[in-house]
């Protein structure tokens, strides 16, 4: 069958997946993006993509518009007015969701939902149900848990709401951040662990770090991705730095100008693409967001993503033994370190025709087998906890638009959610970026830096259709990334 056919015919696609599919499969009918020999080579190689955003790419990848300028001023296109109570509020986000293009045709970021809703707070029992009459719309209307919110730094009842109704629920859409920093109180981030431990949900952000890069209106998006808010990421390009490796005959031939010249094709990739979406599409010129200032062109920046450090290292380094190994061995690790700072001053000094190009941890793909996602130890060669915190946060110093590691616990940390507490504290005054957690009990479980339900795989993998998006991933990634063989973490004292 023709690839057409495949999708109209797929059992595992809905309605809605298949018109997704298709669209995809028209967007990538012809290709404008003009590129030169060097980086056609390199992409030959496997070695520079542009992550399956489509030949003809007519819209930015993410975008991150501003919902509280939407709520102060409502919107004309939409014949919106600015709500006044937590009923319009609701009924506000669920219309203007709807309107926001990205690479997924569905919001990647719905917004600082507890800061954007708490003014509307009534009663807790009214509240409670205007909120999760949110929550059950996103989860069935969009069924992507690259769909992201935020909450926090501070105590709200909004958000303690937010974190009661996702236990009950347990439902892998939206996805969901809380910004954590010195405002944050305990008891309020207790109960953000106690809940992520039952439904893998939310993440910690290191505010000190990206609010030095960013200030504070910035917000987490997708996977973890890190983005100006009222604007968004152009495109999303991606370095496989385990295929470098495969054409790289020394360490001295890569750090020789192998390395930097790769860097220069991908950054190439995404510069040319940011052309055609602004000057051959002419995004924001017709574009109501951009009409009504909900987003706004000199907030987008490129990102420039990598995975397959640890394999490049390895590889180059012909680290056999597991103490010569990237995560364990000191040579390894001050390798890396070398190779992303190499990769960073490149990346930095590149100037686009529009933005800035920054560093992006790539959370993998489905597909990718023997590649491990951004910057991560791969799997099965874990050190020991407090090691494998410190490589991580060492490595994730220069990625601006997000990096992510995830832990699996095990029963002892839901008898102790301070031991957790106290983990990711003790990462993020190390720098750590990002900290994902789930419990290896659950059902909903974290793949990479999106959500999935084990039980859903389990049904998507009989044929049958399932609701979410982005099960199909989880389903790949299960084998490719061996997600279900991470070392889990426990606490004896617990």
């Amino acid at each position: 069958m023709s690839e057409l056919m495949d999708i109209i015919k797929d059992p595992t696609m809905d309605y809605q997946q298949r018109c997704i599919a298709l669209a995809k499969y028209a967007e990538n009918l012809e290709d404008h993006i003009v590129l030169s020999d060097r980086t056609k080579y390199f992409q030959e190689k496997q070695v520079v993509t542009a992550m399956g955003e489509g030949a003809s790419p007519y819209r930015p990848r993410y975008v991150t518009m501003d919902f509280e300028k939407f709520f102060a001023q409502g919107s004309k296109f939409l014949e919106l007015e600015p709500p006044k109570d937590i009923w319009e509020a609701v009924s506000d986000l669920m219309i203007i969701y709807h309107h926001i293009p990205g690479v997924t045709m569905q919001p990647v970021y719905i917004g600082h939902l507890d800061r954007l809703l708490e003014p509307f707070y009534t009663t807790y029992e009214e509240t409670k149900r205007a909120v999760k009459m949110l929550l059950m719309h996103l989860d069935r209307t969009i069924p992507d848990s690259f769909c992201h919110c935020d909450i926090g730094p501070k105590d709200t009842r909004v958000g303690r709401i937010i974190l009661e109704l996702s236990a009950e629920m347990q439902r892998p859409v939206p996805n969901m951040s809380l910004i954590y920093n010195e405002e944050t109180p305990d008891d309020f981030a207790l109960e953000a662990i106690k809940t992520g431990l039952i439904t893998a949900k939310p993440s910690f952000v290191n505010d000190a770090m990206y609010r030095k890069e960013w200030g504070s209106n910035y917000c987490i998006a997708s996977c973890y991705n890190v983005l100006p808010v009222g604007g968004g990421g152009y495109t999303l390009g991606r370095m496989n730095l385990r295929y470098l490796e495969e054409i790289t005959h020394s360490r001295e031939e890569l750090m020789g100008g192998l390395l930097k010249e790769a860097v220069l094709c991908e950054c190439e990739i995404i510069d040319k693409r940011i052309q055609f979406i602004v000057d051959d599409c002419h995004f924001f010129e017709n574009s109501f967001l951009a009409e009504e200032g909900l987003i706004s062109r000199d907030k987008f920046v490129g990102m420039f993503g990598i995975v397959g450090l640890a394999e490049l290292v390895n590889g180059v380094l012909h680290a056999e033994k597991q103490e010569d190994r990237y995560g364990t061995g000191e040579e390894a690790n001050t390798f890396g370190e070398q190779i992303l700072d190499v990769i960073h001053e490149t990346v930095a000094s590149y100037q686009p025709k529009y933005g800035k190009i920054f560093m992006h941890g790539q959370v993998g793909i489905s597909t990718d087998v023997g590649t491990t996602p951004n910057v991560r130890v791969p799997v099965g060669e874990e050190p020991e906890f407090y090691q494998h915190l410190a490589v991580t946060a060492r490595m994730q110093k220069n990625f601006e638009t997000g990096v992510g590691d995830l832990f699996p616990f095990d029963a002892t940390a839901k008898k102790n959610p301070q031991a957790v507490l106290d983990v990711i504290k003790g990462a993020f005054a190390m720098n750590m970026r990002y900290f994902s957690f789930y419990s290896k009990d659950t059902d909903v479980i974290r793949v990479t830096g999106y959500l999935v339900k084990l039980s859903e795989i389990e049904e998507y993998n009989k044929g049958k259709a399932v609701l979410d998006n982005t099960t199909n991933f989880g389903s790949g990634a299960k084998e490719g990334l061996k997600i279900m063989q991470r070392k889990v973490r426990g606490f004896e004292y617990a």
